[in-house]
């Protein structure tokens, strides 16, 4: 028997598929129920460290007051007392923490409203744009891998080589810009079909379905061009190391075509571990939202998080936070479960 570490995790290799699907349905239930247990701790800790780094930030929700005129010293110290901000620091952390095991991530510093309410107006849009910008990355990386991979070292495998190096080096802020300039800008000024600078859907046109697809083509091609790159040389790595195993020279051998040999064989063993980095990918993906929802003035969290940090709002930067670690923590679950559903070697011990 031997082992695979994956995500962080060990998993049980034996040989042959000797695992019927009646067995590996229940290991798979006390896997998801074993790695839920284990999210308990994980956000703990995860509220742990978000109060703290926030609490070490210099300053304070009224800080602002302080520059103005109107707002007398007495005035000041009786909204610290009524937010209570007197109050030690692990004090404040347990009647915080006691509200969010509830739900409640409090009120937004900026409007008053609950801090869940704007996180969940949000939310949609920012899931909508990553999982578009995810399937932009498969669609474009699985194909020109396996394409380059096959046709080693001609023209296509060297320009999709260098296009690669180029995006996995280029800055998403400055592509983003680019696009911005290019096809929203200058298309405009030659009379040419443009393309929405921002926003998720023209106001004028009340957001339909096509019109929301318009306003979501750049951003998510910005936010997925550098994973793209980086995915396209993995792919391409892996599917030289399946071109050159045995089984692939006897399905050859077997007179199978060669779409059969590539597709079937090659393609099925040679992308199975890009389930893994799709669990990695996410809280990049999530990283990177936040800077291209902010060119685009996209209306997700990722814009949400940035307003909320120069206005100083805490408990809405808090709740995104914490909002953000679950939704990683769900999708490396998920990626997980996908893996050891897709391979019949892996089991659930």
């Amino acid at each position: 028997m031997t082992k695979l570490l994956i995500t962080g995790y060990e998993w049980h290799v034996w040989p042959g598929t000797e695992n019927r699907a009646t067995g590996k349905g229940r290991s798979v239930g006390r896997f998801i129920i074993r790695r839920l247990l284990q999210t308990i701790p994980l956000m703990f800790g995860i509220t742990i460290i978000t109060f703290i780094i926030i609490n070490l930030v210099p300053g304070s929700p009224v800080t602002d007051l302080a520059f103005n005129p109107r707002a007398r010293p007495e005035d000041i110290a009786r909204i610290e007392e009524s937010l209570g901000l007197n109050d030690p620091l692990h004090i404040r952390y347990f009647t915080w923490l006691s509200h969010v095991a509830r739900g409640d991530l409090g009120l937004s510093l900026k409007n008053f409203r609950p801090v869940s309410g704007e996180i969940m107006n949000r939310l949609p849009n920012t899931l909508l744009l990553t999982a578009t910008a995810l399937a932009f990355s498969l669609i474009l990386a699985i194909p020109v891998g396996v394409y380059g991979a096959v046709k080693r070292n001609s023209w296509f495998d060297n320009t999709s080589t260098a296009v690669s190096v180029a995006g996995f080096s280029m800055p998403t802020f400055w592509l983003a810009l680019m696009l911005i300039l290019f096809f929203a800008v200058q298309f405009k000024e030659w009379g040419l079909p443009s393309m929405p600078a921002g926003s998720a859907y023209d106001l004028r046109g009340g957001g339909g379905f096509f019109d929301r697809i318009e306003h979501l083509i750049m951003p998510a091609f910005a936010l997925a061009f550098v994973q793209t790159a980086a995915w396209t040389r993995y792919i391409r790595s892996q599917m030289l190391e399946v071109l050159s195993n045995d089984y692939m020279r006897s399905a050859r051998a077997k007179g199978l075509r060669q779409q059969v040999v590539i597709f079937r064989h090659g393609l099925r063993n040679a992308v199975l571990p890009l389930v893994t980095l799709l669990g990695i990918a996410i809280p990049d993906l999530f990283g990177g939202a936040l800077v291209i929802e902010q060119i685009f003035t996209y209306p997700g969290i990722g814009k949400l998080a940035f307003d909320a940090t120069l206005d100083n709002d805490y408990p809405m930067i808090m709740g995104i936070t914490v909002v953000a670690g679950l939704l990683v923590i769900i999708g490396n679950l998920i990626a997980d479960v996908c893996y050891g559903l897709l391979d019949p070697r892996i089991r659930f011990d």
